[in-house]
């Protein structure tokens, strides 16, 4: 089967379009990774240790907006670091599939490795805008839970971090959320590339696809599930650094800690369940937020390209 590796796009109403869809996606998935966040940097003692009760207590003492908390700093960041990352994937998968055409590689080993690189590269360009919004946003997300610091929105997170912290603060785990975020997002493209092809082939889509192209319910259906695919086999690998990380970027300054420490803390508490603390929403969340994510990716490729 024979796919299109690039397209004309036209850039501005791809990123205006894009923003308003990608927002869409995150107002209908962010409770998910509140919850996720609660749940991984709970201590032995807390109360709320599983999704119902951390989702109850919510809802119970901040009604709908506590499910919310540090939305509009996620948003307000997610914006630049979106276009980033899709600038970058765009670009270096077409480099990528076009260095990649020597090697006569099979079709599926071609977009896994196309994808993958294209993923890891465009997730280390996102994340010096992501990290510091990453930061603040889980600090609003965990505050007055479990010990965790009272704030009165994302500028007061940004001067007490400076005070104490400087600018390093704000990009406390930077170096774990590239070691979390980009093989995450490798794995991510690299499963979904290599997936949705193989799916075509079991479908039997191989030669006959230039000649009777199947209809566009099938083409959505064979993304979706490409990216259920991807998102759950990302959540696996990934999962117990991301544990890790979210502990470390919402540690106030008296309670700094390495990142052996916390990985100590971890196994004292749940022993090596500790590290896929959360692991349930965030599975739940990186499978929604992928297949969203993908069939929002490829609906924008469509209705902004250009005709040649």
């Amino acid at each position: 089967m024979k796919f299109t590796q690039s397209c004309r796009l036209d850039k501005t109403r791809f990123y205006v379009v894009g923003a308003g869809l990608f927002t869409g996606v995150s107002v209908a998935l962010y409770p998910v990774s509140v919850v996720k966040t609660r749940l991984q940097v709970a201590t032995k003692d807390a109360v709320e240790r599983n999704v119902f009760s951390v989702a109850k207590g919510l809802l119970k003492t901040d009604g709908i907006p506590g499910l919310y908390r540090g939305f509009g700093t996620v948003i307000t960041g997610a914006i630049p670091a979106r276009i980033i990352f899709l600038s970058t994937l765009e670009t270096t998968k077409v480099t990528a599939f076009r260095m990649l055409e020597p090697f006569r590689l099979s079709e599926t080993s071609q977009a896994a490795i196309a994808n993958g690189v294209a993923g890891m590269t465009s997730s280390l360009f996102a994340q010096s805008v992501f990290v510091p919004i990453d930061v603040v946003s889980q600090k609003l997300m965990v505050q007055g839970y479990s010990g965790h610091s009272q704030y009165s929105g994302g500028l007061d997170v940004v001067r007490k971090v400076l005070r104490t912290d400087g600018i390093r603060g704000l990009y406390r785990g930077f170096g774990l959320s590239v070691i979390t975020y980009a093989p995450a997002s490798a794995v991510w493209w690299a499963s979904y590339g290599s997936s949705q092809r193989f799916i075509w082939r079991f479908l039997d889509h191989g030669a006959k696809y230039d000649e009777v192209a199947p209809s566009m319910q099938k083409i959505m259906l064979v993304q979706a599930t490409g990216g259920i695919i991807a998102g759950a086999t990302s959540s696996c690998i990934t999962t117990p650094l991301d544990t890790i990380k979210t502990r470390l970027q919402v540690m106030g300054h008296e309670n700094r800690s390495s990142i052996k420490q916390v990985a100590k803390d971890l196994i004292n508490e749940d022993g090596w369940r500790g590290f896929y603390r959360g692991f349930g929403p965030r599975f739940f969340s990186m499978s929604a937020w992928g297949t969203s994510m993908i069939l929002t990716y490829e609906y924008l490729k469509r209705v902004c390209s250009k005709d040649e």
